[in-house]
């Protein structure tokens, strides 16, 4: 089982309830795959450094997990065919990166 991130941006004319249901419907597609998702992040509404399908915003999330690597083409594969995501990468952590997120999660607890 290898550690990973995904970070993805949803189009920003999306409504709270379709933003929702369409992280749910792939944390359930990880899960149901056999991954432990570690943590979940949701970003917000932030500007894009430059314009992507002709919009200027859109709604970052995080999900970090363990799984093994054969999940990681079929998820990609969901992203590409769904017309929500606009950009998305994964990539897999090494030691020294999850120790990293670790420090981030807790000092973000910190602060909040």
């Amino acid at each position: 089982m290898n550690h990973y991130e995904t970070v993805f941006i949803l189009n920003p004319v999306l409504s709270d309830d379709q933003i929702k249901e369409t992280v749910q419907k792939y944390e359930d597609f990880l899960v149901s795959r056999g991954a432990k998702m570690v943590a979940k992040e949701d970003w917000g509404l932030k500007k894009l450094a430059y314009a992507i399908q002709n919009k200027k915003s859109g709604f970052y999330h995080l999900f970090e997990y363990t799984v093994d690597g054969e999940v990681i083409n079929p998820l990609e594969v969901e992203f590409r065919r769904d017309e929500r995501f606009m950009r998305y990468l994964t990539v897999r952590l090494d030691k020294h990166a999850i120790a990293w997120a670790e420090r981030r999660r807790i000092r973000d607890k910190q602060k909040a």
